[in-house]
Parts: C-alpha cells; sequence; structure tokens
C-alpha cells in the first residue's frame, strides 16, 4: 500500500531497525530475510533522500533525519495495531493471547496465582509472560510492549489508566526467638534493629515500604538487600534481624515459616495495589476480558485477620505525621 509514493510497509522496517538497532535482529522482529531487509532500507534512503544510518565500528549510528522520524513512525505503527486491536473481539476458550504483566512476587503469590488458574480453567490457550519490575515502565506501558502493571499506586504514571486492587498492610517480622520483638515496638528500636529489605532492577528501586520511610525521613539499618520480598522470611529465622512485610505475604507463608508480627511504629502503615494498563489498549477487547478476572479475582480475596478492621485507615494518620515532623 502506497501514501503519497511510500510504501506504508517500509515504515514497518524502519520502526524495526530504529527498535533493535541491528540490521539482523531488525529483520528478524519482523521476519524479513537479510536481502530483503537490504532492499528496504535502500528503498527508504531513496524516498526519504537521507543515508538514515551509517555503520561506525560494526554500530549502526543513526541520522538526525532518522532519530526524527523515530517518534512520528513509532506512534503511527503504536495506533494502527490499537485500532486493530479494538476491533478483534476475544473469545477465551478459543484465544492464544499471551499477556505479558509486571508484578512483585509478592503479588504473584498472593493474587495472580489465582487469577492464572482461573484462565487455566477458562481459557486454557491464554499464556502469561510474568516479568520482574522495569527500569523505565513507562516506554514499556507508551509502546504496549507490556499489557499490564500491578504495583503500588504511588509507582504507577499518570498517563496511563489504572485501578485499585486491594489496601496492604505492612507489619514488622522476625524470627519467633527475637527477643527485641517482644511487647511494642518503639520507634528507636525499629530504627535501630538490622533490617532484611527488597529492591528492585537494576537501579535497586525501593521497595514500597522503604518508599514511604525515605518520604517522611526515616532512614533504616538495612543489613541485608535481596532482589525480591520471597527470600525475606527464611533470612530471618535465627537472627535478630526484622523486616517490614506485606501482611498476606506473611499469612501465605505461615504454613512453613512461621514468623513472629508485631505491629509497625507507625501507626496504620498501608499502601494500595493497583492495576494499570497501556492507554493504547484501554478498548481492548483482550484488555478488557483480563481486567474484568482480575477484578472478579480481587473481590473474592479476603482481608487478613489483623488488617480486616482498619481496611480504611489512611497511610499515614495524624501520630504518624507529628513524628515525621519531630
Amino acid at each position: 500500500m502506497r501514501f503519497k509514493g511510500l510504501d506504508l510497509n517500509l515504515l514497518v522496517a524502519l520502526n524495526a531497525l530504529m527498535t533493535e538497532r541491528r540490521l539482523t535482529a531488525a529483520a528478524r522482529s519482523i521476519n524479513l530475510s537479510q536481502p530483503a531487509m537490504s532492499a528496504a532500507i535502500g528503498r527508504l534512503r531513496a524516498y526519504f533522500n537521507d543515508e538514515l544510518f551509517v555503520m561506525q565500528q560494526r554500530k549502526l549510528v543513526f541520522t538526525p533525519r532518522a532519530e526524527a522520524l523515530a517518534p512520528a513512525v513509532r506512534d503511527a505503527l503504536l495506533h494502527i495495531k490499537s485500532s486493530i486491536l479494538a476491533w478483534d473481539p476475544l473469545v477465551p476458550a478459543e484465544s492464544d493471547r499471551r499477556f505479558r504483566i509486571i508484578l512483585s512476587d509478592f503479588m504473584a503469590l498472593v493474587f495472580f496465582e489465582k487469577v492464572i488458574k482461573r484462565v487455566a480453567r477458562e481459557a486454557p490457550g491464554v499464556s502469561f509472560e510474568l516479568l520482574s519490575l522495569d527500569d523505565d515502565p513507562d516506554e514499556l506501558l507508551r509502546s504496549g510492549d507490556v499489557d499490564f502493571l500491578i504495583l503500588p499506586d504511588l509507582f504507577m504514571l499518570a498517563a496511563h489508566p489504572k485501578a485499585k486492587l486491594f489496601d496492604e498492610k505492612l507489619v514488622c517480622v522476625g524470627c519467633p526467638t527475637n527477643q527485641q520483638l517482644r511487647g511494642k515496638l518503639s520507634l528507636e528500636q525499629f530504627m535501630s534493629i538490622g533490617h532484611v529489605a527488597a529492591k528492585f532492577g537494576r537501579t535497586l528501586k525501593p521497595s514500597v515500604e522503604q518508599w514511604l520511610l525515605l518520604e517522611h525521613g526515616f532512614k533504616r539499618r538495612i543489613d541485608i538487600v535481596v532482589p525480591g520480598f520471597n527470600l525475606i522470611p527464611s533470612l530471618l529465622l535465627g537472627t535478630n534481624r526484622i523486616a517490614t512485610l506485606p501482611l498476606r505475604l506473611v499469612r501465605h507463608f505461615e504454613p512453613t515459616i512461621r514468623l513472629q508480627i508485631v505491629d509497625h511504629p507507625l501507626p496504620s502503615l498501608w499502601f494500595t495495589e493497583a492495576v494499570q494498563w497501556p492507554l493504547l489498549h484501554n478498548s481492548d477487547p483482550g484488555s478488557i476480558w483480563m481486567r474484568e478476572i482480575m477484578f472478579q479475582e480481587v473481590s473474592r480475596m479476603e482481608a487478613p485477620a489483623e488488617s480486616s478492621a482498619d481496611i480504611d485507615t489512611p497511610m499515614f494518620d495524624s501520630v504518624a505525621a507529628e513524628w515525621c515532623a519531630a
């Protein structure tokens, strides 16, 4: 198909080239042979009257003209893709769709495994790719390269739609033999005891409890950093270290790793788990179907015993605010 003399198929090749930044990978990503990819590049160069890229030390270096074209070409193809998806009905029992989802190990265990089991019954051909937190989720959402982001809502982006899943309470935990957790844990004790904490991604982004503490001027003594929540419970056993974990996760581990639980010294330390999806997928029937599955499954979840009474309490109440200001 041509538009004002341009074969629009060439835009697919240009987008692949700008995305992959390697000729072989670009050709493979759009199922073109090397000769076909070379021919497409030649035609693009002729149309735009620009070299588009040169090879320097076996790397592609793009011209200013190519760099200027890249965002417009990418956005045009994304809009075409989303328009096609919007008209493509999804029949769950017949679908072979693959959903790519960024989420924490905490949410994979206490929530998303329920979604996976439900989908296995209703849409056995549907598959999932569960991804750890990326350092640049904004680009993945903008491009539609992931279907969902499931994280605390305070980490989510304003440019894409989102919805609340559930509120979660943070508690302090430690080994059952940890004498420092006998009775009420004071703020001074909490700050002085060694902690095991999770951080995520290549840049070691803080987890939700650390972010809340840092935002209010508190800095704990962190002895051990791990790449996910699931490693923390076993690392507390036999030590006097403590950790701050979501209560649902602590309850999940109770049958195999029983921990001592105490209230956090900052009253009502809560956060909200939410789901976010690309704006481009807002009208996609497959995305809508998966969202509905998630909302139905979260409605069936029961709050852990210690958090059900205070589910509407704000993250930091007035007492915590006074401590933070002190």
